[in-house]
């Protein structure tokens, strides 16, 4: 029996279902019952029936289905599939960092811990930012953590000034603006498509900014025919399967390396699925105290993003 026929019987059994993220490997995007972004992933996870819930992710997006299914199992393959951002907004600091700035309606993106969750109003994803924002109180300031380069983005798509915590995604920041630059020259009729989780200067010489399932969409309508995408180059995968005929480029890293891939994505694989399966764990694990907190923030996002 191969990997792919085992996690099939695995599933059936234990009644599970694999939710995962565009940025996963193809063959872990293939045997996923539903792919997604991180928003699409919060309301899977949400309407899901299953027993267990398996993701593969990262522990953020496990902790926010746990958080939804508070009920159900929750299992991440590999427990130490982190994420670079939400490590950069610790608890202890963000409470400080929410006591200097009193009065302030607090808007943290998704990917963060479940403590962050619990300090928030509400929760956003880079598919949802700009409506959250414009939702946001307007006799209010506003608080956005953790992401700098997405806040100083919807800041200006909306208008509204905000204190931003000072983080960012390691893959994000990493593309090379003049390697850029020379694809664009080699290939002139190339449409720079970019996550709004990159630098400015990028984000400045894009034709087009969205989320991650905000790529595939556009890559898939758009006329043009070539694409250089500065975001991880795991939705390259899904971008091929639904636009075959289009040219896609990843967008190259400053160093000689796969930085523009996540390390803690790829950590998990398709033995880790299949053991964690047959295990039942690593199981995410959320207290009560932050549970109540942090389901209030994601399930008003979720309303306010119908």
């Amino acid at each position: 029996m191969d990997l792919f026929q085992k996690i099939a019987k695995l599933k059936k059994e234990k009644n599970a279902v694999i939710l995962a993220h565009y940025y996963q490997d193809p063959d872990i995007q293939d045997i996923a019952d539903f792919i997604g972004d991180s928003l699409e992933l919060a309301r899977a996870a949400q309407k899901s029936t299953a027993d267990i819930i398996l993701f593969a992710g990262v522990h953020f997006m496990a902790e926010g289905a746990k958080i939804l299914n508070p009920s159900r199992k929750v299992i991440l393959p590999d427990l130490r599939a982190g994420c670079s951002l939400s490590d950069s907004c610790s608890p202890e600091k963000f409470a400080a960092f929410k006591k200097a700035n009193p009065n302030h309606f607090i808007i943290s993106y998704i990917n963060c811990s479940a403590a962050i969750k619990a300090m928030s109003d509400v929760i956003c994803t880079s598919s949802n930012v700009v409506k959250i924002v414009e939702r946001a109180p307007k006799d209010r300031p506003i608080l956005f953590a953790p992401d700098r380069n997405l806040g100083r983005w919807a800041s200006d798509k909306t208008g509204r000034e905000m204190t931003l915590w000072q983080g960012s995604c390691m893959v994000h920041e990493t593309f090379s603006d003049r390697k850029i630059i020379d694809l664009k020259v080699k290939h002139p009729h190339a449409k720079l498509i970019s996550h709004p989780e990159c630098e400015a200067s990028i984000l400045t010489m894009s034709d087009y900014i969205g989320s991650t399932s905000n790529l595939l969409k556009y890559v898939m309508e758009s006329a043009d025919q070539e694409f250089i995408v500065a975001t991880e180059a795991g939705i390259l995968h899904q971008m091929q399967k639904k636009a075959p005929h289009k040219l896609l480029i990843a967008a190259p890293p400053n160093q000689n390396c796969a930085c523009n891939e996540c390390p803690f994505m790829k950590l998990n694989t398709l033995e880790k699925i299949a053991l964690a399966l047959e295990t039942e764990g690593p199981e995410i694990h959320v207290t009560n105290e932050v549970m109540i907190g942090a389901k209030k923030s994601l399930e008003l996002m979720l309303e306010w993003s119908v």
